[in-house]
């Protein structure tokens, strides 16, 4: 659905994107993962059209946004950067406003997008009363006018209490799932982008330093175990034998491609009694980060 070919910008000196090219599949969610001046934001305003590329260019549905972006952003929705919203004017009011720049809607489309949002109660109050909750939710039913089958949002959940920031996930799963919608989403917050992605692009300083699965990037090529025996000393000579090392005093990495049901037969057999053994996940920011320094010293 998304194709990014050698997309790069520059604004004065500062190189913000350099040499991106990402494919994203109709009816995922894609998830642009970085920290602040990743290039995250800079990426989705140029597949808006709002950013213009030094070089490099975008498609959607094999339409150039760069050469025709009134046919390439048809069915599509946004949220990007901060919503702006006539504080003055009620929820309902803002919606038909917005709508009416391009094509005015029926009430019943509104209606839809007001139920799915969750804002039938609040609709008609003036939006100055709104919660950044609200505000969020009303943008979202904004970039739903008219039915996109796309949607692109930048950092849906900054600056939502955890509470909003649920409610925010739960509803960018009921686009994909009840209306098969494709969700383009840029964030900062790893643990979101892991619950919400099937597939991520981790942008550091303008560069991509992985895309693919969480699953490839948390992947363990040396799978670290808690181990908890009755003599250290017998398991240590048999666990050197296996390769197996050692990293600290009750942890045990395995070597690439061991299996550690062998360890535990080796040991057994070797008259070691083995108190406790639990698999150790690795820290998501710990991998995060590593993918960062790896590609800094690339």
């Amino acid at each position: 659905m998304i194709r990014l070919e050698h997309l790069s910008k520059t604004f004065k000196k500062r190189v913000a994107l350099e040499d991106l090219s990402l494919e994203i599949r109709a009816g995922e969610i894609f998830g642009l993962l970085g920290h602040n001046g990743a290039g995250k934001s800079t990426t989705l305003g140029m597949l808006l059209g709002q950013i213009y590329p030094t070089s490099g260019e975008a498609f959607i549905r094999g339409v150039s946004v760069q050469q025709n972006r009134q046919k390439a952003l048809d069915k599509v929705g946004a949220i990007f950067e901060e919503p702006a919203f006539h504080d003055y004017l009620s929820g309902w009011d803002n919606l038909r406003i917005l709508t009416s720049y391009s094509a005015r809607l029926p009430d019943e489309e509104l209606r839809e997008a007001v139920r799915f949002t969750g804002l039938e109660k609040r609709i008609h109050d003036p939006v100055w009363v709104y919660s950044h909750g609200m505000r969020q939710r009303l943008a979202l039913a904004q970039a739903l006018l008219p039915r996109p089958d796309l949607i692109l949002l930048d950092e849906p959940a900054e600056g939502l209490d955890p509470e909003g920031i649920y409610e925010m996930r739960k509803l960018i799963v009921r686009l994909n799932r009840e209306r098969g919608m494709t969700v383009v989403l840029s964030s900062h917050l790893l643990a979101e982008v892991e619950q919400l992605c099937d597939r991520v692009a981790i942008l550091n300083q303008g560069r991509l330093i992985f895309e693919g699965r969480w699953n490839e990037l948390t992947a363990d090529p040396s799978p670290a175990h808690r181990l908890e025996v009755d003599d250290w000393k017998k398991a240590g000579v048999i666990l050197k034998k296996l390769r197996v090392s050692q990293p600290t005093s009750d942890t045990i990495s395995l070597a690439p491609g061991g299996d550690m049901a062998d360890v535990v037969s080796a040991l057994v057999q070797g008259g070691v009694r083995i108190r406790a053994i639990e698999p150790l996940r690795r820290n998501l920011e710990d991998i995060y980060l590593k993918a960062i320094s790896t590609a800094k010293h690339a």
